[in-house]
């Protein structure tokens, strides 16, 4: 049986320094390399170029609203391309009330058209399943619309990386609406990998995932769940069957290790997910 592929995120300061990193996931895995503003272009290129000398597959986030100008934007993609080897990106909107720069959208980014001439061929957009404080639903959905029309205009390949959620049946409800809404993009679904439950819940309070919050502190109220923590089963048996559907638009998770990397690493390849034995990660069989 195959079993969903998985996507990771780490921070810079892992993918600079961590000495488990070597080996730890699967050749080729997309290992997305988090930018929450406090990291120099310096770093993050450095970041995003031991990733690709790994043999894994950098994916660095460019958080729109925190972005200053477009010549530091193209200087950073640039950097990107020519320094690390960087053909696939996270462009997304960056969550600050008030921009840093000139641009205050995702789309505002992408009609500069920085991605193209530097050579950039896969992308993933936002995707907000329980939706957002900052914005509506329609909005949201427009948006999508939007990043639609850009890959057609472009030929990138882009996909949908969603925040991290506990109720699959509401995400695959989500990521199943897409198609009558114009959208036919592939989704990755975000979920949590294993962790105790006061972490889950202190991420899902700085993520804004009201939802979530909410899910996790009944589920947490027992002495057990706490002592345990999380089983990402529960969240990613329904995504994975689900997937196996023709229809079905979501073809990865995206794996937000908030337990650690090794745990979820170790998750991934005990369930099928990965294969590190063989560097094995089906993205053949998955866009």
């Amino acid at each position: 049986m195959i079993h969903i592929p998985a996507s990771i995120e780490i921070v810079p300061k892992q993918a600079l320094e961590s000495a488990e990193l070597p080996g730890l996931f699967p050749a080729g895995t997309r290992v997305y390399v988090t930018d929450i503003g406090t990291d120099t272009v310096e770093d993050l290129t450095a970041a995003a170029k031991r990733v690709r000398d790994l043999g894994y597959t950098p994916v660095p986030h460019f958080a729109c609203r925190r972005l200053t100008t477009r010549a530091a934007l193209e200087d950073r993609v640039k950097r990107a391309a020519t320094e690390a080897g960087v053909t696939d990106v996270l462009v997304i909107g960056g969550g600050l009330d008030k921009p840093a720069g000139e641009f205050a959208s995702a789309m505002e980014v992408l009609n500069t058209g920085v991605f193209e001439r530097n050579g950039i061929k896969a992308m993933g957009v936002a995707g907000h399943p329980e939706g957002s404080p900052d914005f509506s639903l329609e909005s949201a959905m427009q948006a999508l619309r939007e990043k639609q029309a850009f890959a057609d205009r472009t030929g990138i390949d882009v996909r949908i990386v969603t925040q991290f959620g506990f109720d699959p049946t509401k995400f695959i409800g989500w990521a199943d609406s897409l198609r009558a809404e114009g959208i036919n993009l592939p989704v990755h679904l975000g979920v949590a990998g294993p962790a105790k439950f006061p972490t889950l819940i202190k991420y899902a309070a700085m993520c804004g995932v009201g939802n979530s919050i909410d899910f996790l502190k009944k589920n947490a109220l027992s002495l057990t769940a706490l002592a345990v923590g999380h089983n990402p089963e529960e969240v990613v048996g329904p995504i994975e069957a689900s997937s196996r559907r023709p229809s079905s638009p979501i073809t990865q998770i995206h794996v937000f290790p908030f337990g650690g990397l090794k745990k979820s690493a170790e998750w991934l390849v005990k369930r099928g997910s990965w294969d590190i034995k063989t560097s094995a990660y089906p993205s053949a069989l998955f866009a």
